[in-house]
């Protein structure tokens, strides 16, 4: 395993008040993830693969479509592989295998009368690629990503309770905690005894103001982060957690009120179509 010291020790110490930034995830691409090891910088791509994710998504709909320079991936790559498995040819990519996976699924879809909308378009390439990134051999790495799933999934299904929704539909994968979410009728879906964040993330849910609440789920990440890698010093965990805890603040820096009710009215209508949203979320 290898061990970054003077790297780390270069590193500015990231706090939760921040107001700006040193480091960005662009600039973490071009001054850190160089010097890692090969074995490293696989798993710093887990976290790029995101922007790959969306970026795929607008080749499907457009080949000349402009992609987030933060993907790891070219636009090359994502159109040979369209091209080979349309055309029902073999060809090698460098791309993560669930990229063909979905793909597959994808044109499945779109040959029958039912298609896949833009929201489970979404759903799906994520489902796919948490999947993927919950397989890496890093265990912290691993976990991070389960984390994070089951966070979007705990806050979707209290979302669909509240406004008397379907929750198993809108539930993202196939884990045993997805499955307590669309079969439990449980207030915590029964899963406060292997989860001890399931009554902050209820507590998390009522919040009304969704700037508010974006930055509590974000704080519950921080702790996180800091908490299990309180004995990582000079190793590939720290310098995931510092491009983790640089993601965050970037989003904070660049979140604002009318963002988070946009963000808000777009979980609603993905749960269900056009839903009347109460007053009190569009203050």
């Amino acid at each position: 395993m290898s061990k970054y010291y003077c790297l780390i020790s270069g590193l500015p110490e990231l706090n939760i008040d921040e107001s700006k930034l040193a480091y960005t995830i662009e600039s973490f691409k071009n001054d850190i993830y160089p010097d890692l090891s090969e074995a490293d910088k696989k798993l710093i791509d887990l976290f790029y693969l995101k922007f790959d994710n969306a970026n795929f998504l607008k080749l499907l709909s457009d080949s000349d479509a402009v992609l987030d320079e933060r993907g790891h991936y070219g636009a090359e790559d994502f159109l040979q592989l369209i091209d080979a498995v349309r055309n029902e040819e073999k060809t090698e990519t460098k791309l993560p295998p669930y990229f063909k996976d979905f793909l597959v699924e994808y044109l499945e879809a779109q040959g029958s009368d039912k298609g896949l909308s833009a929201h489970r378009l979404e759903d799906r390439i994520s489902a796919y690629y948490y999947e993927y990134a919950m397989k890496c051999k890093n265990k912290f790495v691993s976990s991070w990503f389960e984390l994070n799933l089951n966070i979007n999934n705990i806050l979707v299904a209290y979302t669909a309770r509240k406004f008397k929704l379907e929750v198993a539909q809108n539930i993202v994968g196939e884990t045993p905690v997805c499955k307590a979410l669309k079969t439990s009728t449980a207030r915590d879906f029964g899963l406060s005894y292997d989860l001890d964040y399931v009554d902050d993330l209820a507590r998390i849910s009522e919040i009304s103001d969704l700037v508010d609440r974006e930055k509590k789920v974000d704080m519950l990440k921080w702790e996180w982060l800091e908490d299990k890698s309180f004995f990582e010093y000079f190793t590939i965990e720290r310098v995931f957690v510092f491009l983790m805890q640089t993601d965050i603040l970037q989003r904070w820096l660049n979140l604002d009120k009318e963002a988070g009710n946009r963000t808000f009215r777009e979980v609603i209508e993905k749960l269900k179509g056009e839903v009347q949203i109460p007053e009190e979320f569009k203050k």
